[in-house]
């Protein structure tokens, strides 16, 4: 259904209670703000992604249009859109970053309308169609961020996750508390250094293999010149994945018999080469700008466990601290990835929590056998 198609028309065959026009109300006032939402995200971007969004903005007033039908007199009564929207309308308006399209997705998954028999199927298909629409606007901007994104989140995990478990495991043998701070500080810049070079050989890997497997446009150049009678020129095609008859026309355009008519996911305009070259270094993200974030998030993370050290704590109090510092950054860190992936934020936490946790634990457990063992 487009944007400009009338509502579809839905009668009740009850009398409506206080408790559906109180839900109704409720619909209305989300929709509504599903619009501003919508409006907000158009008004921090341009072109073809500001139209998508305008675009479902003026979907839902279809929405809008059946709650305040049913509604009738009561629908001039205003209440208060759902704290999730209110958050999102707050994030739309001030940032319009991908972890707001993240957060639109799952709020369009999340329709009730699918179970509401008040809810035409219209709309209850509608809220599909725009959750994919969002999905398709947020894997822009992941594609966009997720070289350096991804540097940053491992980096800032391996911090966390792997300086608690050093002073963890130092501090569970009993040495002092300025042995275990200068231990993490220790591991802190090893790490970070390690990470940070890793991460630039990594990406600078990667985007050297892309550029060597980009196909060339030899072919433009050298066809006028090849042996008609012997064309290789078949064979470059076929090792680029063509049938033989894909291959052939697309041979036969190059040399200049006809336009050609084979397979359009082969062509190999200079256009949509540049197009697609452009995408895949998005997607790998920068070798400097992954070293830097691969470093930077480390040592952040890495930090947190010799907090309680650096203002003076020790023994089995610093370490408690510590634990629960770390704990709670890994549950934003996965929180964060989940939002992203469009996944449950609460379940990556909980995931990343119990994975962090887990490997600590074992090099406490590991330091106080050594421990005992010294001692």
């Amino acid at each position: 259904m487009s944007a400009t198609s009338p509502p579809e028309q839905h009668s009740l065959d009850r009398d409506p209670t206080k408790a559906d026009i109180r839900r109704w109300q409720q619909y209305l006032a989300d929709e509504r703000a599903e619009g501003a939402i919508y409006r907000e995200l158009a008004n921090r971007r341009d072109g073809e992604e500001r139209t998508i969004l305008l675009g479902l903005a003026e979907a839902e007033k279809r929405h809008e249009e059946h709650w305040t039908q049913l509604l009738g007199e009561h629908a001039n009564v205003r209440r208060r859109p759902s704290v999730r929207r209110i958050l999102l309308r707050l994030l739309a308006r001030h940032f319009g970053s991908v972890f707001v399209l993240a957060l639109a997705q799952r709020s369009e998954g999340n329709s009730p309308y699918a179970v509401d028999q008040d809810a035409t199927r219209s709309m209850a298909a509608d809220e599909l169609i725009h959750e994919e629409v969002v999905r398709g606007l947020a894997i822009r901007g992941r594609n966009r961020m997720s070289g350096n994104f991804r540097a940053a989140v491992f980096g800032a995990n391996d911090g966390l996750v792997s300086n608690l478990a050093l002073v963890l495991g130092i501090g569970a043998t009993g040495v002092s508390a300025s042995v275990v701070l200068f231990t993490g500080i220790a591991g802190l810049l090893a790490g970070a250094l390690s990470m940070g070079a890793g991460e630039f050989v990594s990406v600078r890997s990667q985007r050297e293999l892309l550029e060597a497997s980009k196909p060339t446009q030899i072919t433009l150049s050298a066809a006028p010149e090849l042996d008609i009678n012997a064309n290789e020129l078949v064979l470059v095609y076929k090792a680029r994945g063509m049938s033989q008859e894909d291959a052939e026309h697309r041979a036969a355009e190059r040399l200049g018999y006809f336009s050609c008519d084979c397979n359009p996911t082969f062509s190999l305009h200079p256009e949509r080469e540049e197009v697609e070259e452009i995408d895949e270094f998005e997607a790998t993200g920068s070798a400097w700008g992954a070293a830097g974030s691969s470093f930077c998030f480390f040592a952040s993370g890495a930090v947190i466990p010799i907090l309680p050290y650096l203002f003076g704590m020790s023994g089995m109090p610093a370490i408690i601290v510590a634990t629960i510092l770390v704990g709670i950054a890994l549950l934003v860190t996965g929180g964060i990835v989940g939002l992203l992936s469009g996944a449950s934020p609460a379940k990556r936490g909980l995931r990343q929590l119990a994975i962090g946790l887990g490997a600590a634990a074992v090099t406490y457990v590991l330091g106080l056998l050594f421990g005992a063992n010294v001692a």
